[in-house]
């Protein structure tokens, strides 16, 4: 009698499953939509966070209200977790300001403003600051705090202050609340929100 031949593969033993192709369970990054007023200084420094999220950072060059519109159009473009709009007060007027804020309510998009500019935030790593002063100033304070100039376009800001940023989270959180129940962010100065940027950010960091 002919034997019969052995089948190619080796058969599952009895009560073993299958193995099937294993799935990729890896979680999905959350996406961050972070449009800038300024076209170097903050897009430099939110760039430099090192998170496991995908961080998109525009920086447009654009005014508050003009900003803010044009964050409603890139949002629409794509799914975002989070948006955000980060913009000065400046010297621009009140109406203008919280017109931006309003349309940013409206429609869901967060703000990290700085009143007046955005190198409050930077000056919190070192101290707390509740005087206001001017933008030129603040570079001033900066650069005797950092031993060398200030740059606006300093690539390296991010990691030069990192250490010291639970301090600005700190103090930014107490200037907020040096105001109270009667905050008024045009008329507040200094304050900044910009630290609630950095802890949601801050979540993610590898």
């Amino acid at each position: 009698m002919a034997r019969r031949s052995k089948p190619g593969g080796r058969l599952p033993d009895k009560g073993r499953p299958l193995m099937g192709r294993a799935v990729n369970t890896r979680p999905v990054q959350p996406r961050f939509l972070i449009v800038c007023e300024g076209k170097k200084t903050e897009p430099n420094y939110f760039r430099s966070f090192r998170v496991n999220a995908k961080v998109e950072v525009v920086g447009l060059g654009d005014n508050t209200l003009s900003l803010v519109r044009q964050t409603c159009e890139l949002m629409r473009q794509d799914d975002y977790a989070q948006v955000w709009c980060v913009f000065d007060r400046n010297s621009f007027p009140a109406e203008q300001f919280n017109a931006a804020l309003d349309l940013a309510r409206q429609n869901h998009i967060r703000v990290a403003y700085s009143n007046e500019a955005f190198e409050l935030w930077y000056l919190l790593h070192f101290d707390y600051c509740n005087t206001a002063v001017s933008r030129s100033q603040y570079c001033d304070m900066l650069a005797h705090r950092l031993g060398f100039l200030y740059r606006k376009n300093d690539l390296n800001m991010y990691d030069r202050l990192v250490e010291r940023q639970p301090t600005a989270i700190e103090n930014a959180r107490r200037l907020l609340d040096f105001y109270g129940e009667a905050h008024n962010p045009e008329c507040d100065n200094p304050c900044t929100t910009v630290h609630q940027l950095v802890q949601e950010l801050n979540r993610y960091i590898r």
